[in-house]
C-alpha cells in the first residue's frame, strides 16, 4: 500500500510459490541452499533440484511476480542456475565478499559478472 516491493524468501515449491501470490508479494526469493548441495554431490543430482526451481520460477512469472534467488550460491554453482528462467536478481553477497577477502574486491566483483553474463 506504501509503494515497497515485497519479496518473500520461500522453498522451491508451486505451493508456496501460489501462497506468496496470496499474501500479496511482489516477487519471491527462491532459497538455493537445497540446490547449492544438490551441485556438491553430483551434476545428476544438481540438474534435478534445479528443476524443481525452473518449475517454481516458471509459475512465479505466471502468477505475476518477479523471481529473485538466493543462499549458497557461488561462482561454480551459478554457472547453471543462471540458466533459470524469469531470474531478476540473485543473493550472492557471502560467497562473493568471502572471496574477496582473499582476491580482492575489484577481481571477485568482474568474476561475478562475467559468471552471470
Amino acid at each position: 500500500e506504501r509503494g515497497c516491493r515485497v519479496s518473500l524468501f520461500i522453498d522451491p515449491a508451486l505451493d508456496a510459490v501460489r501462497w506468496a501470490k496470496r499474501m500479496g508479494a511482489d516477487r519471491v526469493e527462491l532459497y538455493t541452499e537445497p540446490y547449492a548441495r544438490a551441485f556438491m554431490q553430483s551434476e545428476a543430482a544438481a540438474r534435478a533440484s534445479f528443476a524443481t526451481y525452473v518449475a517454481a520460477a516458471n509459475e512465479a512469472h505466471a502468477q505475476g511476480l518477479g523471481v529473485n534467488a538466493g543462499h549458497d550460491l557461488d561462482l561454480e554453482n551459478l554457472v547453471l542456475f543462471r540458466q533459470c528462467p524469469h531470474l531478476d536478481e540473485v543473493s550472492i553477497g557471502h560467497a562473493l565478499i568471502s572471496r574477496a577477502l582473499f582476491k580482492g574486491l575489484d577481481k571477485v566483483a568482474r568474476e561475478y559478472l562475467a559468471a552471470l553474463a
